[in-house]
């Protein structure tokens, strides 16, 4: 029999960790599976774009494994059992369950923040695709026709953005340049761009004022409501359409399943990304706790994704054919923010995970920043590209279980960091 490999979720990381095993595994002894709740692959990074009424590409991901030999089975992952090893969905017709031989657990994350009274009931996400439709007909309805250019700002409606991280910063400064007619509020818990360079900051403020944006600093909300959102300070902000930005949070399935996590339930592994409690099971993506280089932990991201997810190709590979594991970097260098289509931030950050003074902006970097979404999408759409000549078999043929040599459990036991 086949060795088993069942990833759950199809997002960037677990797709390029699907594709890339399927180039590098030979189909003659290994079987790939891949289980994603919907049947395209989500560009999470362009969501906002979507929202603000953007076209962005969906591809079905039965073209995007197509000829790889992967198996797509498209159903939502209720229950992971590794004491069975194995993962139960539903779909339409009812689900089931799927043995594994290794699991890589890529399921992501979600819009945290529903601990707000009215967060859940009342306010909008760009967290996943059908919310960030959802509020694109939000915005339509408030202009009464689609991007009604040439409106007064603000007389569309207002638009109250929580959260100036990097999700915040993109969806507020995308929907004021992409909708003129509304109103846009920016709600900052501290100074806005906190976490980027005096210079960068400097840049941020320029765009929201050339793009009309009302920044509100030093602002905690305490609740949302139907129209309007309730700050700490007493202050009540009048919104047609509230947007959640202030964070993001994992699915409890690995909590519930047994796996060691950190108290906001990402999975706790060690330097080749295998969970230190169980031992046939892999983390990518935002599911996962990820010690950096630098000794701290990377931050939920796709530039974190892509080296996490390059690690755990080269650890499954490894182990399954009994080759050495080469140690990929683990390091995160920069932030690329969009402000709209004609204006960016570089932020360059330093080993110590603050942002360096050295920072670029305008509209060469909201270039570039296409560039690497057009250049994801591609890479996403071509998995076989580049196929190794060569495909490597299972050390013992078929149906080898990876096992935790000595040199394995010591590495796990030097490496687990407590959260």
């Amino acid at each position: 029999m086949k060795h088993r490999i069942v990833v759950l979720g199809a997002g960037y990381a677990g797709a390029y960790v699907a594709g890339t095993l399927a180039r590098r595994l030979s189909p003659a002894d290994t079987e790939i599976t891949v289980v994603n709740a919907v049947p395209d692959f989500v560009q999470r990074m362009r969501l906002h774009q979507l929202a603000a009424g953007r076209h962005v590409e969906a591809p079905k991901l039965v073209d995007v494994f197509a000829g790889t030999g992967i198996r797509l089975r498209v159903a939502r992952v209720t229950v992971v059992d590794p004491e069975r090893q194995v993962v139960a969905v539903a779909d339409d017709g009812g689900g089931g369950e799927l043995g594994y031989d290794t699991l890589v657990y890529a399921l992501g994350s979600h819009g945290a923040g529903h601990a707000v009274p009215g967060a859940a009931e009342h306010a909008f996400d760009v967290a996943a695709r059908p919310s960030a439709l959802r509020l694109r007909e939000r915005l339509d309805s408030m202009l009464g026709m689609v991007g009604m250019v040439g409106q007064d700002r603000g007389e569309g409606g207002r638009v109250v953005v929580v959260g100036d991280g990097l999700t915040g910063i993109e969806t507020a400064t995308e929907i004021a340049e992409a909708r003129p007619g509304l109103s846009v509020t920016l709600v900052a818990r501290d100074e806005l761009g906190a976490r980027l360079s005096a210079g960068a900051r400097s840049h941020l403020r320029q765009a929201c004022d050339r793009l009309g944006i009302t920044v509100l600093e030093h602002t905690i909300v305490e609740a949302v409501e139907a129209t309007r959102v309730l700050c700490a300070d007493g202050t009540a902000l009048a919104s047609d359409a509230t947007v959640w930005a202030a964070g993001f949070a994992v699915s409890p399935i690995a909590a519930v399943a047994g796996l060691e996590v950190t108290e906001s339930g990402q999975i706790v592994v060690d330097r080749t990304m295998r969970s230190v409690s169980h031992p046939n099971i892999y983390a990518v993506g935002d599911s996962v706790y990820a010690i950096g280089d630098n000794g701290r932990p990377l931050p939920m991201s796709c530039a974190s994704a892509a080296c996490i997810g390059r690690q755990a190709v080269e650890a499954i590979v490894g182990r399954l054919t009994g080759r050495a594991i080469a140690n990929t970097k683990l390091i995160y260098t920069l932030n690329h923010i969009s402000l709209g289509r004609r204006d960016g931030i570089l932020q360059m950050i330093g080993d110590e995970g603050q942002a360096n003074p050295k920072y670029l902006g305008g509209r060469k970097v909201a270039r570039v920043k296409a560039g690497i979404l057009a250049m994801s999408l591609w890479a996403t759409s071509h998995p076989t590209f580049g196929m190794h000549g060569r495909k490597r078999h299972l050390a013992g043929g078929p149906r080898t279980r990876p096992t935790a040599t000595v040199a394995d459990t010591a590495a796990q036991q030097a490496t687990h960091a407590t959260p």
